[in-house]
């Protein structure tokens, strides 16, 4: 239009994953709008990536945070192709697509076809030693339980509870979504976060009902395609066979990202962001208060960082804003990572991983055994496994 500006100011205020992926996306919309853009990228501390990220130790593959993503979200997969990455997605080994739950300190296999909280198949259910006879029946009365009155939402606690039963929720659900989530069941937003399983509900009138009727369209469609299409039936725990990850580690895609951002403006470490507020003359623009007191101006800023760090910045632009932020909850984490000797490891490792119960009154969320995973994480001979400790019940 006549009088807009040809070339653009813009901040990306952080330096993580998000930041960085922001960044690269405002650089393909003003390249294909035929624009220029000014771009600056602050982060505070002396790299970007955040708690993401890869290393390498002695022969391992360490990931610093996420160690893969899901491909039925199209995004990251999408990200990768648009990055060149594509040809270097790898998808997780077939062999130990399962899960283990600790149940009396002892580990066992979660039954077959149990996925998250969606039962596929009966006999599994009624032969594990993970709940009680009291636990199964009720686990198999969820076919008979009505379905919620047009609820959008409710808490997974509350969801699980009414379908499945408590110790349905306490042996399983839970120990599974908190290896997810690290979070509280009776907080966590099902819409928000496993919306699948309520428009089971809303849709079928169940979950078993929803998995049967699942099941028989898959054995309708010819073996290729069932292969496919029921692929997240196979194994338990989650849907492995969605999950995957870069040959190299996911800080390739850090790393690529990176590479793109710099092309398009600049990456300024170690430059904090003190605020953000209006510029005087109240023309659209905006003043970046730096840590140093110094203050530079942008046509568009975004903001990237936490949600505590976010209301810090915000607070001289909207008070009301930056206060309902500051209510957003974190769970505090940690993930202690180790390899060993697979000769000094008596149990044989055949699984993804190992999810702890609340109710166990163990230190841990949960043990991933990172190199069943994916190849190339441990040295021949040796495994990889990433500790899980902390979380919103055990903070």
């Amino acid at each position: 239009m006549s009088g807009q500006p040809v070339c653009r100011r813009v901040a990306v205020i952080g330096g993580g994953l998000t930041g960085l992926t922001a960044a690269y996306r405002l650089g393909e919309l003003f390249q294909q709008n035929g624009r220029d853009l000014d771009l600056t990228l602050f982060e505070a501390s002396d790299s970007c990536g955040g708690v993401f990220g890869t290393v390498r130790i002695d022969g391992y593959t360490v990931e610093l945070g996420a160690d893969s993503f899901i491909t039925n979200k199209p995004w990251a997969v999408d990200l990768c192709r648009r990055l060149g990455l594509e040809d270097q997605l790898i998808p997780t080994d077939a062999r130990y697509r399962r899960s283990l739950v600790l149940r009396k300190g002892h580990p066992v296999r979660i039954p077959d076809g149990f996925m998250l909280m969606s039962p596929d198949r009966l006999w599994p259910i009624i032969t594990t030693p993970i709940l009680s006879l009291r636990g199964k029946l009720r686990l198999a009365a969820e076919y008979f339980v009505p379905a919620g009155r047009n609820n959008p939402d409710e808490s997974l606690a509350s969801f699980v509870r009414r379908r499945l039963g408590q110790e349905t929720l306490d042996r399983l659900v839970q120990p599974l979504v908190g290896g997810i989530y690290t979070s509280d069941p009776e907080k966590l937003s099902l819409r928000a976060t496993l919306p699948r399983f309520l428009d089971m509900e809303i849709e079928l009138g169940g979950l078993i009902r929803a998995t049967r009727r699942a099941r028989a369209a898959k054995s309708r469609q010819d073996d290729t395609t069932a292969s496919t299409a029921g692929e997240h039936n196979v194994g338990s725990g989650a849907r492995y066979g969605l999950f995957a990850t870069l040959k190299d580690g996911m800080g390739t895609l850090l790393k690529g990202l990176e590479s793109e951002v710099t092309k398009i403006g600049r990456l300024r470490c170690q430059t904090p962001v003190r605020s953000i507020a209006t510029t005087d003359s109240n023309n659209g623009r905006w003043n970046v208060t730096l840590a140093d007191g110094s203050v530079e101006t942008f046509d568009a800023v975004v903001v990237c960082v936490p949600a505590y760090v976010a209301a810090k910045i915000l607070r001289p632009v909207d008070l009301t804003l930056a206060d309902q932020i500051t209510r957003i909850e974190y769970a505090s984490s940690a993930i202690v990572v180790q390899g060993y000797p697979l000769s000094q490891v008596r149990h044989p490792l055949d699984a993804f991983g190992l999810v702890v119960p609340a109710i166990e009154n163990r230190q841990i969320l949960a043990v991933s055994f990172t190199s069943r995973k994916f190849p190339g994480r441990a040295p021949e001979g040796h495994v990889q496994l990433r500790t899980f400790v902390g979380g919103a019940l055990q903070p």
